[in-house]
């Protein structure tokens, strides 16, 4: 009977995570907030209901697989090319600031470490949660305004992008410096090389795709195919170039995201997501948590966790943006901005999880960066574009 209680498992999980889903998008905060709530609630510090087991591990790596894929379906290329430089300036000092910012901030709370050290790797790893940007909740503030097709709208979506593909190879190359057999070297000549290989072969499946897109349009082999190629690059990356796995399907989506049913092929990639995968991934992050280990010194870096994440990236994207020629006003509206973290800051959590490099009780810190953010960047954005709005105005 053991057996059959994955069963039961699953059902109080994605019954738990949905509701709970749904009641944090009605206070009008991110969905997956009240997906991690609902697994913290469930699992052992709480109710004690459910807890983790190997099958939940390996269903949450598939949820953040599919989650990843589906980011990368969803990039606009055309979009990229058209910011330019810009863009990609933003998302350099968006990533690179925090990171700095953030290890600077482990090692002043709990001491500097020499280079190589456990504790070393650890701190550069906080820094390497802080450089996510989830730009979901600033696209919907955008769009309420109507301010997204603005320039000021327009470079914070594309930074955005090009942010959560430097900070998921920054996260591969921190992975990869943990291994005690990894030298620096090899991790760079590694990652060059799978970015190569990811070109080549990206550009042959791209026009394979294209060519069977073409010939049987809108059909279900085409996400079918669409899910196995996602699988074989997740499979090719970690196996072959001792890449992190979500970074296969993040290209993976990044070269299908321009073939004619790409959002037809995300369509289906959310379905799964949405009723399975996706809920059982972000619950087990709250499976994970233990409140129980919750101290008073945690709780002060807690705090100063958020702080610095969110500072920095005003700090980094609008300095820049204001070297790029943006005004005042219109830096700090991009540099806050890009100051929400979601499923991309999680994501990165569990991978450092996995490894080795971080331990469950600083979910606690990340969770509490998401709720902040995600609360916090639209009423920002809100106030500085009334404020721009009343300045024309008198």
């Amino acid at each position: 009977m053991e057996a059959y209680s994955i069963f039961r498992d699953l059902a109080i999980l994605v019954i738990a995570a949905k509701f709970l889903g749904l009641v944090a998008r009605k206070c009008k905060a991110p969905q997956v907030v009240g997906e991690i709530l609902a697994g913290l609630l469930i699992g052992p510090g709480v109710l004690g209901l459910v807890s983790q087991s190997p099958f939940i591990t390996q269903m949450a790596e598939i949820g953040v697989v599919l989650l990843m894929f589906s980011a990368g379906l969803g990039t606009n290329l055309k979009d990229l090319v058209k910011t330019g430089p810009v863009a990609c300036l933003i998302a350099v000092c968006g990533v690179f600031v925090p990171l700095a910012l953030g290890a600077l901030f482990y090692f002043c709370y709990y001491g500097f470490s020499l280079l190589g050290s456990p504790s070393f790797y650890k701190g550069v790893f906080i820094g390497t949660i802080m450089t996510a940007t989830s730009v979901s909740i600033t696209v919907s503030a955008l769009k309420e305004m109507g301010k997204l097709q603005t320039k000021v709208g327009q470079t914070i979506l594309s930074a955005a992008i090009i942010d959560d593909i430097i900070g998921i190879m920054v996260l591969t190359f921190v992975i990869g410096l943990r291994d005690p057999a990894m030298k620096p070297l090899i991790v760079v000549v590694q990652s060059a090389l799978f970015f190569v290989f990811s070109i080549v072969f990206g550009f042959i499946s791209y026009k394979i795709f294209k060519w069977v897109d073409k010939r049987y349009p809108h059909t279900q082999r085409i996400p079918i195919a669409g899910l196995a190629y996602c699988f074989a690059l997740s499979y090719i990356a970690e196996r072959f170039f001792g890449i992190a796995d979500i970074t296969g399907a993040y290209f993976a989506g990044i070269i299908l995201c321009n073939i004619e049913d790409s959002d037809y092929i995300q369509e289906k990639m959310d379905i799964n997501s949405y009723m399975l995968f996706g809920p059982i991934f972000f619950a087990s992050i709250g499976l994970k948590t233990d409140l129980g280990d919750m101290t008073l010194p945690l709780l002060w870096f807690s705090i100063g966790f958020v702080l610095v994440a969110l500072l920095s990236k005003i700090i980094g994207c609008g300095i820049i943006s204001r070297i790029c020629h943006f005004n005042f006003s219109d830096s700090l509206k991009i540099g806050v901005g890009m100051m929400t973290r979601g499923e991309v800051a999680l994501i990165v959590s569990q991978k450092g999880l996995s490894v080795g490099l971080v331990e469950p009780i600083y979910f606690t810190s990340v969770i509490l960066l998401i709720i902040i953010s995600s609360i916090a960047t639209p009423i920002l954005l809100k106030l500085l574009f009334k404020r721009d709005a009343d300045i024309i105005a008198s």
